[in-house]
């Protein structure tokens, strides 16, 4: 994990700064309308919702494909309707509506026909057509329950004809919606000025009379309904919340109303519209379709309503679809309000704040982290956040989700250019540069800290490994320079990754001679273990480059490896201005004799007592001697390991048994038995043979009484 320092604190703050304000930003404005839907589609995936449509305070009636494919409307022209539909709605005001709302618009009337029909116009011939239509509407506005709608335009105005105007002495409100750049509907206007006034929506009109209340202004300017303050992000507007995906508001087919009141059915009025608001508009697949926030998840016309007198059509399965009927737009805008349960949304600050925060919180992930490993931060917040983000949305809160998630992602990359080109440079110079001559533990030391190396050592307890060709100078004479690099590169590669891979660290290579220790510069509790396995894996590794490689095809090379545990002084040693990271001590010292003492007793690898004892139960040992080597006054015993605990073979089972009967048998004086039982693994062990003859010269001259039985070895 990278280190931060003062430097990436500020450029963590700028690139969170950069990127919220520019996801932020009104020229991506669009986003914050994104977040919404894909909230809309989360919530309704996630979550759904399960409330009855039959419990929806909204209805609608819809004049439907059913209802231009029934008699009487069947190849009837819509301006012929009137009476029928003024049937239905004195039904429907019988039953107990609450309010009735046009979603669609007479403009004109049959009686306004002027196409010549004999010898007068049509219009002429069809007077009073309309006149219990118009009785319907004046004596259902009276009660208060009928709203007719409009559309407001400077260019092209909507309104029903003049006599449905005076009919209802002007209760008709604007039906315009509020539509975002992108030609999303995901908001509704509250009211709109006429005359400098401020007129409510349809839907605040009908929502209004369905609570017995007034619209008002509260003293934040927000629009207020029977004590609920509307939220709006944008001004005067309503942000529709699409619990149900459309599905949660009943739709009653026209055509079959219209054969329900013709067969008198009053109970079936009552049952299903007492105390309900009702929406009249049209579901068609051609007309009036809307594209709101339920575009990616798909919405639907409603849910189909129970039937009254006609049989339902034979195909009445919905599915989802990106656009809806215009009327489930308003009919959701009724809902939101009466059950106040319209969207919340946050202000500009908030969300700018927040996108910044996780920007913020990406940014210092992708400062600490490898790249992988900050990906895998941003994927995982997102993830968390977003999670968080439709919990809220489910209480009709709507936290950002595409500003956070493009912001966070782009100071990820940001962030990483960053390093790359400013803040890694050091590191990448530090890591390039000191890669062959520093343990790795050291460069990353140095990375961490910002500090370049410098002279200095500490006491760590080590395991020092020493290793040596026997024979080198006489092979070095039959083999011509280039034989010799290719021969030594392949035998220190595959030792030095014999050593690494058992956490070493090779100090140095003095020509044939391997300099390495465990326990430094890395922390390891289990360093002499590693050192020693790491020693039996060299020497089956010698036998193997022996047996398979070319280069060393002929040679027969074996080497001779030391090992002695100890406090040893680690660190940069060397002049001020030239230094190695090596290690210095007696231990070091000991290692070193150790490894030229396997040559007396023909052993490959010669380990110290301190070493074994380090090591535990783990391996399979024979103790080899007690010696004294050069330069060193106290004795020190010896050991060889065989194999790792409980995996040594037979042979070597046979010859350790043998040999440590020898060995106490000589340290008891008893020369002629120790000889007897060197010499039964003499042929197979070079160190029993060597046993063996000297305890028979001790038997046949006896030492002092004052013998130890140490050897004291002379040379290196």
């Amino acid at each position: 994990m990278q280190r931060i320092g003062r430097r990436d604190i500020v450029a963590t703050i700028l690139i969170a700064l950069l990127a919220g304000a520019i996801f932020t930003s009104p020229p991506l404005q669009a986003l914050q309308g994104l977040s919404l839907d894909i909230l809309t589609a989360l919530r309704g995936k996630a979550v759904g919702d399960r409330r009855d449509p039959a419990t929806s305070p909204v209805v609608v009636v819809a004049i439907d494909g059913e209802t231009y494919d029934t008699p009487p409307f069947k190849g009837s022209p819509t301006q012929t309707w009137t009476r029928e539909i003024g049937r239905v709605l004195g039904s429907i005001t019988e039953g107990g509506a609450r309010v009735i709302g046009f979603d669609v618009i007479f403009p004109s009337s049959i009686e306004q026909s002027e196409i010549p029909f004999g010898d007068a116009p049509l219009g002429t011939r069809m007077k009073g057509f309309d006149r219990d239509y118009l009785i319907a509407l004046r004596q259902i506005s009276d009660t208060g329950k009928l709203v007719l709608g409009e559309i407001l335009s400077n260019d092209h105005p909507d309104r029903p004809y003049r006599a449905q105007q005076l009919a209802v002495k002007n209760n008709i409100r604007a039906l315009n919606v509020h539509t975002d750049p992108d030609d999303v509907i995901r908001r509704m206007p509250l009211s709109f000025s006429i005359d400098g006034k401020p007129v409510p929506a349809m839907a605040v009109e009908l929502a209004a009379r369905a609570l017995g209340a007034k619209p008002a202004f509260g003293p934040s300017g927000a629009m207020e309904l029977s004590g609920y303050p509307i939220p709006s992000a944008v001004p005067n507007t309503l942000t529709l919340n699409f619990r149900g995906l459309g599905r949660d508001v009943p739709a009653y087919s026209f055509a079959d109303l219209r054969a329900c009141a013709e067969k008198g059915d009053r109970d079936f009025f009552r049952r299903s519209f007492d105390g309900k608001v009702v929406l009249l508009g049209t579901i068609l697949n051609f007309e009036d379709r809307k594209l709101t926030s339920m575009r990616l998840s798909g919405g639907y016309d409603g849910s189909p309503a129970q039937r009254c007198a006609l049989p339902a059509p034979a195909s009445t399965s919905q599915k989802a679809r990106s656009e809806i009927a215009g009327v489930f737009v308003h009919a959701t805008a009724v809902r939101n309000l009466i059950e106040q349960d319209a969207v919340t949304e946050l202000g500009f600050a908030a969300r700018a704040g927040l996108t910044i925060a996780l920007a913020a919180i990406i940014a210092c992930a992708a400062c600490m982290l490898a790249p992988v490993g900050a990906v895998t931060a941003w994927l995982a917040v997102i993830a968390v956040y977003a999670a968080f983000a439709v919990g809220a949305f489910a209480h009709a809160l709507a936290l950002p989700v595409v500003e956070p998630a493009l912001a966070s992602l782009s100071a990820l990359a940001m962030m990483i250019g960053y390093r790359f080109v400013l803040a890694d440079r050091d590191e990448r110079f530090l890591r390039k540069s000191f890669a062959y001559y520093l343990a790795p533990e050291v460069i990353d030391a140095m990375v961490t800290s910002g500090k370049m190396p410098a002279l200095g050592g500490e006491m760590r307890n080590v395991t020092m490994f020493f290793s040596d060709l026997r024979g080198f100078s006489s092979i070095a004479e039959t083999i011509t320079p280039v034989e010799l690099v290719t021969l030594m590169n392949e035998y220190l590669s595959g030792m030095t990754d014999i050593i690494e891979s058992h956490g070493g660290y090779v100090d140095k290579y003095i020509g044939d001679s391997i300099v390495a220790m465990f326990g430094a510069p890395a922390d390891d509790p289990a360093h002499a273990s590693n050192a020693v396995r790491a020693a039996l894996k060299c020497h089956e590794k010698l036998a193997e480059l022996n047996a398979g490689n070319p280069a060393f095809a002929g040679h027969g090379l074996s080497h001779r490896i030391g090992l002695n545990s100890g406090e040893a002084v680690v660190g940069n040693i060397g002049s001020r201005r030239r230094f190695n990271y090596t290690v210095m001590s007696d231990t070091v010292n000991v290692a070193s004799r150790l490894e030229g003492a396997n040559k007396y007793y023909g052993t490959a690898i010669m380990a110290s007592e301190a070493t074994m004892a380090q090591t535990g139960d783990t391996f399979a040992w024979r103790e080899l001697d007690a010696i004294r080597v050069q330069g060193r006054g106290e004795a020190i015993r010896v050991f060889e390991p065989l194999a790792e605990k409980d995996a040594e073979s037979g042979e070597q089972t046979e010859v350790a048994a043998a040999y440590a009967e020898g060995l106490a048998r000589w340290r008891a004086r008893d020369f002629a038995k120790a000889a007897d039982a060197f010499d039964r693994v003499a042929k197979i062990d070079p160190a029993s043979a060597l046993f063996a003859e000297r305890a028979r010269a001790l038997a046949t001259a006896p030492p002092p009484p004052e013998w130890t039985p140490v050897n004291t070895l002379e040379g290196k």
